[in-house]
């Protein structure tokens, strides 16, 4: 009762009815049943005024009861007006007093929600008014439930229209994503075996990207990328469809075109990104793309798959030809056929790490000074699945081109220490040499490696000797110089590697911090018979001995050689002549007697170190 009651005081009531005996009798009625915001008035005009003032104190009208005594308006059309939606969600109730069935059925077509006969008694009129506003509760419920599915639907309708993009889309740059891309190839193949058209599919890889973003941070990065999508999106036509497929790559697809026009299209985008400038606030960079370039033809049989894989093998030749330009793709091409090389190798190399596949093997040098062998090269083997051995030439180019030689360099150290650290008191003058790659000196790792291998194996710095080729030198040579002279400071010794392969060798050598020049062993290998090489060879020496520097010659594959090396006079020298490359420190020398040498002419049968007395012999 007491919830009835406060109900019925919060609701405002409005009375339109000209006799005012009629309007007062009403009043006192919902007055009884404690309706307290009672208002009434003469007129339809009177009624829209206190409508409008109601509106402006934000003081709702939930009920009108209008009779057809009004002398203004009709009661029906008043019914259908005061259901439009300025007037808002008020109940409506129409008192008729000469009525008949067709009026009645008008008024509740016009909005009313309830028609009161005249005279209407408080048993009559109470309890159809609180009808009526339940009534009108419920509606208003209904259309605040509608109004929610409505909306509720239109944020569906916009999320789904949301999500369908993000499918299709790159969230950053607005153009089409990988899995677009890849849905408009397979159409696209289907279109050119069927209409016998050429395709096109360009590939670009940003070449200054990484500078930016680590330079200026990714927010600039991002920036740039919206930048640089904007620009390919001027040069599309439509049809044309441009794809980001990667953090800094991004696709092209060309249909029904030929292919000098998809190259001439290639041509355009390399100009426009290489003449493009990103201003991030601070600097201006310069960004250029490498595009790889792609045909689809009716005669070939081609997955997207495979397409994409071209077109990104070609972009990766491009790269490797000095950025900033166009290569197109060629299953021929010597370059793609080395990265098909690679990606069958990178795994056998990755496990070969992880299982502890690699081995080392030793070569002797020999010391033509004392007839002696005492100093020996390590080089590193792999061991396949099937117990077959690879040499370094098999793998060691792979590893570096896709990053793994760095831990083999680290590899090679560790275990060469390791085992020069078991040798027996007696052979602790053996001297080894270890190779490393131009990649190990921009390692971190490697010199805290080196110091705490040699504490824990108290092996003596001086007992190492470590090689790097000339090329490596001269292409990171601040790098390489500093790590050098790192290296020396322990006690360790260097030597340069392949020496004279640089062609500018004496221009930088005086101050290189190297200890020993080893000589190319394509100067060495036919010296015997080419007077220009021996005449090179003898120069080589003499100036790495005015420069105070030892002198090792590799290839040395006979006697003959060995002689006019001696002659010119070498320090060291190694080759098969001298001694195979073995597991045991010896039997590479066992094996080059066995293969043929004359003992009696053999120099390294002079050696020491392991050998039963028999192989102890004389120069």
């Amino acid at each position: 009762m007491t919830k009835t009651i406060d109900i019925a005081q919060q609701m405002n009531l409005c009375i339109a009815e000209p006799d005012r005996n009629r309007a007062i009798r009403m009043q006192s009625i919902f007055a009884e049943a404690h309706f307290h915001n009672i208002h009434s008035v003469e007129s339809f005009q009177g009624l829209q005024e206190h409508v409008q003032n109601c509106g402006l104190d934000n003081k709702a009208i939930d009920l009108v009861i209008v009779s057809d005594n009004l002398r203004d308006i009709d009661v029906i059309e008043a019914c259908h007006i005061l259901n439009q939606e300025e007037f808002g969600n008020m109940a409506v109730v129409a008192i008729l007093t000469n009525h008949d069935d067709d009026q009645v059925r008008q008024c509740y077509e016009a909005g009313a929600l309830d028609v009161l006969l005249s005279p209407v008694t408080a048993a009559d009129l109470l309890p159809r008014i609180k009808l009526t506003l339940n009534l009108q509760q419920e509606r208003g419920l209904r259309l605040l439930h509608e109004e929610a599915w409505e909306t509720e639907l239109a944020e569906r309708k916009i999320m789904e229209a949301r999500l369908k993009h993000l499918v299709a889309h790159d969230d950053l740059t607005g153009l089409a994503n990988r899995r677009r891309l890849e849905q408009a190839l397979e159409l696209a193949v289907i279109r050119a075996r069927n209409f016998h058209r050429v395709n096109g599919l360009l590939y670009l890889d940003l070449d200054q990207f990484k500078v930016v973003n680590d330079a200026e941070g990714h927010d600039v990065g991002d920036r740039m990328l919206v930048e640089v999508a904007n620009k390919l999106r001027s040069h599309v036509k439509p049809g044309q469809l441009v794809a980001r497929i990667g953090s800094d790559e991004f696709a092209i697809l060309l249909e029904h075109i030929t292919e000098a026009e998809a190259l001439d299209f290639a041509e355009l985008l390399r100009k426009s990104l290489g003449e493009f400038q990103f201003n991030s606030g601070t600097a201006t960079y310069h960004v250029g793309a490498s595009i790889g370039v792609v045909l689809n033809t009716p005669e070939e049989d081609v997955t997207v798959s495979q397409l994409l894989a071209r077109a990104d093998q070609a972009c990766y030749v491009a790269k490797t030809q000095g950025r900033n330009t166009i290569y197109k793709f060629s299953g021929e091409d010597a370059g793609l056929r080395e990265l098909r090389s690679d990606a069958r190798w990178v795994p056998i190399i990755r496990k070969a790490l992880a299982d502890d596949k690699f081995f080392l093997v030793f070569q002797p040098i020999l010391n033509l000074h004392t007839g002696k062998i005492n100093h020996y090269e390590a080089l590193i083997r792999m061991q396949g699945e099937g117990g077959e051995t690879y040499t370094p030439a098999d793998f060691i180019p792979v590893a570096e081109r896709m990053g793994l030689i760095q831990q083999i360099d680290l590899w090679v150290v560790e275990h060469a220490l390791d085992f020069m650290a078991a040798l027996p008191p007696e052979n602790a003058d053996i001297i080894m040499s270890i190779n490393l790659s131009a990649r190990a000196f921009q390692d971190r790792t490697l010199l805290p490696l080196i110091k705490q291998k040699l504490e824990m194996t108290w092996v003596s710095a001086s007992r190492l000797t470590f090689e790097i080729t000339e090329t490596a030198a001269i292409t990171n040579f601040s790098e390489t110089r500093d790590m050098v002279a790192r290296l020396r400071a322990l006690g360790c010794r260097f030597a340069l590697d392949d020496f004279g392969s640089g062609f500018c060798s004496f221009s930088y050598i005086k101050n290189y911090p190297v200890d020993i020049l080893k000589i190319d062993g394509s100067f060495i290998v036919n010296m015997i018979n080419d007077e220009t090489d021996q005449l090179l060879v003898k120069s080589m020496i003499d100036v790495s001995h005015s420069l105070g520097k030892k002198v090792i010659a590799e290839y040395v594959e006979n006697r003959q050689i060995l002689e006019k090396l001696r002659e010119f006079g070498a320090d060291y020298v190694q080759g098969h002549y001298i001694g195979l490359p073995d597991i045991d420190l010896v039997r590479g020398i066992e094996h080059t007697t066995e293969s043929g040498h004359d003992e009696q002419s053999n120099p390294a049968s002079n050696v020491h170190l392991f050998q039963p007395e028999s192989y102890i012999k004389k120069i």
